[in-house]
């Protein structure tokens, strides 16, 4: 019996052990994607600075694109009442590169609002994700926490009592 009640108790002590380090492992692996997570909220918040630099320095580039049109065209209405010919070839020349600066600045700053956009969603992907990692990392030190408890009681409920 006594060979039985030993067989018994050691057989819940290895099965308890088990699913100990099992549940060590879930925390491990939590762990390790809360730290991938903060990784990837990190690089999204750097993107979405970076990314709200350039659309600042777009709108400065269309900005000074929109006076520099302004001005050709002043000067194109100078060199036309003026009768300069030549100079007036030359300003409308200016005016079209002006324009095409514009449309290309233009473009840009559509381009990086878009990957302001986009940042944004993966910043908040990337919070979701962190949150219920959490949520499963304290869940599992929880259940990793019972179960040595479950363990410890085990162990004392089969130890053989002194009369």
């Amino acid at each position: 019996m006594n060979r039985f009640t030993l067989v018994a108790s050691s057989a819940v002590f290895v099965i308890a052990l088990g699913a100990s380090a099992a549940g060590a492992q879930d925390v491990q692996q939590d762990r390790r994607d809360l730290n991938r997570d903060n990784r990837d909220i990190r690089q999204d918040r750097r993107d979405i600075r970076s990314d709200t630099r350039d659309v600042r320095q777009d709108r400065r580039d269309i900005r000074g694109d929109r006076h520099d049109l302004t001005q050709d065209r002043r000067e194109l209405q100078q060199d036309v009442k003026s009768g300069n010919v030549e100079a007036a070839k030359a300003e409308r020349a200016a005016i079209q590169k002006d324009r095409r600066d514009l449309a290309r600045d233009r473009k840009d700053l559509a381009r990086d609002r878009q990957d302001v956009t986009r940042d944004r969603k993966d910043l908040r992907s990337d919070v979701r994700d962190r949150n219920q990692d959490r949520r499963d990392f304290n869940r599992d030190r929880r259940d990793r926490q019972r179960d040595r408890r479950d363990l410890w009681q085990d162990k004392v409920a089969k130890q053989p009592r002194e009369k």
